[in-house]
């Protein structure tokens, strides 16, 4: 089968202007690698096949989150009740402001209990009583009664940044928060009972 030239790049072309920056440079150093076209065929090193395989991953992982995001506009707009995280929260006797207010989007399956929260970017909240939590983009936790465990993408300075693995409300008249970051530790419970903007930082 012949293969045009010039039918090759429009094509390759047109792809890139729908890829991210990050993907399109990438895509950018794997045509430097493509070998000449001879006798109807052409030549791909071993390099650029590499290079073109990272794209397809970097495409994945893109989809993947576009697609999360985008089944929870599609519920939202298809009618299906959508309570607030900060309702959630109350619901389980937890504190609405345990997340920022600024929180793009969140999933919570009932059957599984599995919470996950959605930011735009790693960021971090100061509260009335001076301790910090830093979230990722994505947070994700076992939620019940009073408490969030397995939590991932969570973290509170103790000194150093610690991880935070759960956080749990003893009982619904307890006035204190407990956190699990390496140690137990509570916390006045007042001071999350609202959510607050968060800070935009350059890393988890």
């Amino acid at each position: 089968m012949r293969v045009r030239k010039t039918e090759y790049f429009y094509t390759l072309s047109t792809v890139k202007k729908l890829l991210p920056l990050s993907c399109r440079n990438k895509m950018e150093k794997a045509l430097v690698k493509v070998g000449s076209l001879k006798a109807g065929t052409f030549w791909v090193s071993k390099k650029a096949k590499e290079e073109i395989s990272n794209i397809s991953q970097d495409l994945s992982t893109l989809s993947n989150t576009v697609e999360e995001k985008a089944k929870w506009i599609f519920n939202k707009l298809k009618g299906k009740p959508t309570k607030s995280l900060p309702d959630l929260l109350r619901e389980n006797n937890l504190p609405q402001g345990l997340f920022p207010q600024n929180i793009t989007c969140y999933e919570f399956d009932e059957i599984k209990s599995k919470l996950v929260v959605y930011l735009s970017s790693p960021c971090e909240v100061c509260f009335k009583d001076s301790s910090i939590i830093r979230y990722s983009t994505r947070v994700k936790a076992t939620l019940s009664r009073g408490k969030l465990t397995g939590i991932e993408g969570m973290k509170t300075k103790v000194l150093v940044w610690v991880k935070v693995t759960s956080v749990n409300v003893e009982s619904y008249k307890s006035d204190k928060v407990w956190f699990t970051a390496g140690v137990k530790k509570s916390r006045s419970k007042d001071a999350y009972e609202a959510p607050r903007d968060a800070i935009r930082v350059e890393e988890f």
